[in-house]
């Protein structure tokens, strides 16, 4: 453990990051694991938005979300899996303040901006659903665009305050009981008064991720009181098929970011808590291309287009 002693007290400058425990059976089928989902992300997500990219039926403002919502979901993954794998093979799990505070910073950045992007896609499905004959001017390219960098912009700038956290003195135990450096697990091991940083966190989450979760939960509110009056039964499920893959996703999202951070923090829920956040960190991203691809006509037919050139491209060789 790298220490320095700065006015007679010691200051911790690293972090140990205690994952899942130390095991070297466990850890061996860890890092296969965690690679194994590593790479389905990376694949299934750049693939998604290579489709968006170069398909011209899927340019719209379903799609482009779609797309932005797999790229984040690649940086997403980028920031907590190579840094667990690296600490499987190598069994360093330390990791520098400001890696851990960059890492902190860039996950939660990403995780505010996933919830501002699935409350604009929720508000583009209603608009389709609820107000069909005035998409199109409700929910113009340039609208779409606008949603898509406010989000952006609102999730990094939600999360600038985590910087005073650089001002907080950190002595004593370094040992975090997580795969990451999370928000909680840090501040725990903090020797200076922590008190206004709480306060104004909670503040400030409650500003950036109640709106859009409200808003997400209206619009799918309206969403199936419209489904509910059609009166086909195929007229509902066709309307329904549009935005399943969608609520899906929201629910596994913000179901797992509710108990890992609205329930209380005691031993039995600490333990639970990493196996909570493994389903938001590392599996959601994983399964979000599989549930949009998997229940997406446009997108199968998107990819099975992309195969049929790869084909021919390898016949004419």
């Amino acid at each position: 453990m790298e220490k320095k002693v700065l006015e007679n007290q010691t200051v911790v400058t690293e972090f140990i990051l205690l994952a899942f425990g130390d095991i070297p059976a466990v850890q061996v089928l860890l890092f296969l694991m965690v690679l194994i989902i590593y790479i389905i992300t990376m694949v299934g997500n750049i693939l998604i938005v290579t489709l968006v990219m170069s398909d011209q039926h899927l340019h719209t403002p379903m799609y482009y979300f779609l797309g932005n919502l797999s790229c984040l979901e690649t940086c997403y993954s980028s920031t907590i899996l190579p840094r667990m794998l690296a600490s499987f093979v190598t069994g360093n799990r330390s990791i520098s303040f400001n890696g851990c505070f960059l890492q902190m910073y860039f996950f939660g950045s990403l995780a505010a901006t996933e919830c501002f992007l699935l409350s604009a896609m929720s508000y583009d499905r209603y608009l389709a659903i609820c107000k069909p004959l005035h998409y199109t001017t409700l929910m113009s390219n340039r609208d779409c665009l606008c949603l898509m960098i406010g989000s952006w912009i609102s999730g990094f700038l939600g999360n600038t305050i985590l910087f005073p956290l650089l001002q907080l003195t950190f002595c004593g135990a370094n040992e975090i009981d997580h795969f990451f450096c999370d928000f909680n697990p840090l501040l725990k091991l903090a020797c200076s008064d922590t008190h206004k940083i709480i306060i104004v966190a909670f503040m400030i989450a409650c500003i950036f991720t109640l709106p859009p979760f409200f808003l997400t939960v209206t619009s799918y509110a309206c969403i199936i009181a419209t489904i509910l009056r059609i009166p086909s039964s195929t007229g509902r499920k066709k309307a329904f098929s549009t935005c399943s893959s969608h609520l899906i996703v929201v629910t596994i999202f913000y179901g797992t970011l509710m108990i890992v951070y609205m329930l209380p923090d005691t031993q039995l829920l600490g333990d639970l808590n990493k196996v909570f956040s493994a389903f938001y960190t590392v599996l959601t991203p994983m399964v979000n291309p599989l549930i949009y691809s998997l229940r997406n006509k446009e997108v199968k037919e998107a990819l099975r287009k992309i195969q049929a050139k790869i084909i021919q491209a390898r016949f004419l060789r």
